[in-house]
């Protein structure tokens, strides 16, 4: 159990790092502008545009929406611009007008920041007819098509040498204070370029042709995939001296990223190295997908935890029907938008209104984000630089969605995370996502590190997390965690085969192919069902052992249902297996579904000492089948990791996720109502309340939490004390509320 003592050491130490002076005066003029610019808007700009854009109007929105920074097209695949360059393609309706020039003289009179937004992975036609080897091309020699434009290749001049001129020519010209390029990182993963600047360089550096298709076991494949993801490095840093050189040292070129560690593979963008090499993020990522609303807070976690607390990390959100189902120019409906909104300040993201266009028949989408915006700004100090309350981590690595998860990454590698996460939001225990190189560095403050099918592990990640062990701290392992080392090559055992007390004796790799089987079992041990209410037969067993604390709430039953498939391993002595493998049996005709072989030694479940090794992948199954057990039993493994170190207790009816944030003297905590959002794929047109919530929080040192402010119902609580808890009861919520928890 987590002493008083041990959980104020852990919270002082996150409150110390809270006084980071970094945005310590957002207001301060010398500050600079990406460290205080809190809410963005933008206009993305059509051909159409130049002769309907109303700038007037748009400059009012801007002050209603209380942004303080501007998104602006300015060149590109389409210039807004008279450019000098003729090969840049001017919008069709733009004739000789300086629209961009003129929106950026707008926003800079209106005191606004200005990003100028490129959009330069294609070109049309001409381009490609005046400089044919600037293009990617496939095998037999074609250029690679994008619609009517052409894709251009990353190695090539057009990268190295256009686009910088076209960027000092906007400096030049309108002086932005920084860019943004959505589509910055060229050809994506799916494709391999062989022209010849491609051919050229990968020979420089690897010493070999380039590969000859996809074939993750190929050496020089690998290679291939490294070598992209460097060159994604190189542009990102040459496109930051390009602009400080024009523009100054705060100007800076930041691309666009996704909230998604998935897609940011499918570009070669390397999370870790960009976003720790980031003085902001701009995130292109604009609507929930299957995950649920939830996944925006966990993007600002992720992204944080790389970029660092004390900076900012604005995302596109869309006021139009984005993600599925994607209508550019409908509304989205306002509670859809909303939510999407305050799960991403939950988790430390800053607001950007995005339209596609200048003129909207759909008026509706223009209401939405005002009220957002501008409660934003009531409450900014409690929504920038504070750092995250938590005491359980669940690691992640883009490695391990390359190598592992291949070209089925989103089932193999991030399905598994997010149906951990899920849980931990069913259960409202707060966490934190942690690189799996952060180990060492992140992981003081933990008690739980989770490891959700984290297969593909270096020997130096695997000694990590013995090291994260041997200082008290428990593991929580799902999969095949550990079976393959840092290039997907499996290993003949589990890499953390001697924390686990289980070794591997199956086929590594059949795994990948096995898929679902929706009708298998896992049994729980002791089995209980002669001591429950129920028909009785006479075999029943009648074992008198108490169940482990992981199987708590699931007395009335001795099977769950699982969905998987398990092969026999070799476990070590003094293991405890509460859960084992029910093969599956015939589900058609209902005449013969009955058991075949009711009982197995396979095991589901492996505890030892403080570490749970979880072979049965409940944590990937309930991602996609919303299983309440499977949540059951993974919020039972946390809790129980844990030992009574989790410092927030809610009760009361409904889905919420709750995050705890610390800033000095207060803890914070965002609590968003997803009662009535589920993860399907639906659109939500309205907002229903929930609640009561019986709220408890476990105070750090320097917080005494005299009242509890509610930053959404503008009210304050007084707190009942008792051994360190501070307890509040919420009336209700309707789609989120921020607790504030502080000495005066």
């Amino acid at each position: 159990m987590t002493s008083r003592r041990e959980f104020l050491a852990i919270a002082t130490a996150t409150l110390t790092a809270t006084s980071n002076p970094l945005l310590a005066a957002p207001d301060d003029p010398d500050t600079p502008w990406y460290h205080r610019t809190y809410r963005w808007g933008q206009t993305n700009i059509t051909e159409k545009d130049p002769v309907r854009y109303d700038i007037p109007w748009w400059r009012e929105f801007w002050k209603r929406t209380k942004v303080q920074g501007v998104i602006i097209n300015a060149g590109g695949i389409v210039a807004y611009y008279p450019s000098k360059y003729p090969l840049q393609h001017r919008a069709e309706y733009l004739a000789d007008r300086d629209l961009y020039g003129e929106l950026a003289k707008a926003a800079h009179d209106d005191g606004l920041t200005v990003v100028a937004r490129m959009d330069s992975n294609r070109t049309a036609e001409d381009f490609f007819t005046a400089h044919p080897d600037w293009f990617a091309r496939n095998s037999k020699g074609d250029p690679y098509r994008a619609a009517d434009k052409y894709v251009t290749c990353v190695n090539s001049p057009y990268y190295d040498e256009y686009l910088p001129s076209v960027l000092t020519e906007i400096i030049d010209r309108s002086h932005p204070d920084g860019f943004a390029d959505n589509s910055w990182s060229g050809l994506g993963r799916d494709s391999i370029c062989y022209c010849g600047n491609c051919a050229r360089k990968f020979r420089d550096k690897a010493g070999a042709a380039l590969p000859l298709k996809q074939d993750w076991k190929d050496p020089v494949y690998r290679k291939w995939i490294d070598w992209n993801y460097a060159r994604r490095v190189e542009i990102w840093d040459l496109n930051n001296s390009t602009t400080k050189a024009a523009g100054g040292a705060n100007c800076l070129w930041f691309g666009m990223n996704s909230g998604s560690v998935t897609s940011q593979s499918s570009s070669f963008r390397d999370c870790k190295a960009i976003f720790e090499r980031a003085e902001m993020v701009f995130l292109d990522h604009q609507s929930r997908g299957t995950a649920g609303f939830e996944e925006n807070a966990d993007t600002g976690k992720l992204v944080h935890g790389l970029l660092g607390w004390d900076k900012l990390a604005p995302e596109s959100m869309a006021m139009y029907q984005a993600g599925r189902g994607t209508f550019r120019v409908a509304s989205k409906p306002a509670a859809e938008a909303r939510m999407w909104m305050f799960e991403g300040f939950a988790g430390g993201i800053q607001p950007w209104w995005h339209y596609i266009g200048a003129y909207e028949e759909d008026r509706r989408e223009y209401r939405t984000p005002e009220p957002v915006m501008k409660w934003h700004e009531t409450n900014q100090r409690y929504l920038v630089n504070r750092r995250p309350l938590a005491t359980v981590g669940i690691v992640w690595s883009q490695r391990n969605t390359d190598f592992y998860g291949q070209d089925r990454a989103a089932e193999l590698v991030e399905a598994p995370y997010r149906g951990f996460a899920a849980s931990l939001v069913r259960a409202r225990i707060p966490y934190v996502p942690i690189h799996i190189d952060h180990i060492e560095r992140d992981g003081a403050g933990l008690k739980v590190l989770i490891l959700p099918a984290i297969a593909a592990m270096s020997d130096l990640q695997c000694a990590a997390v013995r090291n994260f062990v041997s200082k008290g701290g428990a593991v929580i392992a799902t999969g095949v965690t550990s079976l393959y080392n840092e290039f997907g090559d499996p290993r003949s055992d589990y890499g953390l085969a001697d924390l686990f007390g289980a070794h591997f004796t199956g086929t590594a790799g059949a795994e990948r192919t096995a898929g679902q089987t929706l009708h298998t079992y896992l049994r729980l041990s002791p089995e209980l069902r002669a001591g429950v209410w129920g028909p009785e037969v006479g075999d029943e067993p009648h074992d008198s052992g108490q169940r482990h604390p992981v199987l708590r709430g699931f007395e009335e039953t001795d099977i769950l249902p699982f969905g998987g498939t398990l092969t026999p391993m070799k476990l070590d002595s003094g293991v405890t297996v509460p859960l084992t493998f029910v093969p599956a049996f015939p589900v058609l005709p209902p005449e013969t579904s009955w058991m075949r072989q009711p009982k197995t030694d396979i095991p589901g479940l492996v505890l030892k000492e403080r570490v749970a090794f979880l072979p049965a992948n409940t944590d990937r199954l309930y991602s996609s089948l919303n299983l309440p057990d499977h949540a059951t039993l993974l919020a039972n493994l946390v809790r129980w990791a844990a030992n009574d170190g989790i410092p927030l207790q809610v009760e009361g009816r409904g889905l919420f996720d709750c995050n705890l944030y610390t800033q000095p003297g207060r803890v914070i905590a965002h609590v968003v109502n997803l009662t009535a959002t589920g993860r399907t794929p639906v659109t939500d047109d309205d907002l229903v309340p929930a609640g009561p919530l019986k709220f408890g929080l476990q105070l750090p040192a320097g917080v005494r939490a005299h009242s509890v402010r509610l930053l959404v119902a503008g009210k304050n609580l007084t707190p009942v004390i008792a051994n360190g808890w501070a307890r509040v009861v919420i009336p209700t919520i309707l789609d989120h509320e921020v607790l504030v928890f502080e000495s005066a």
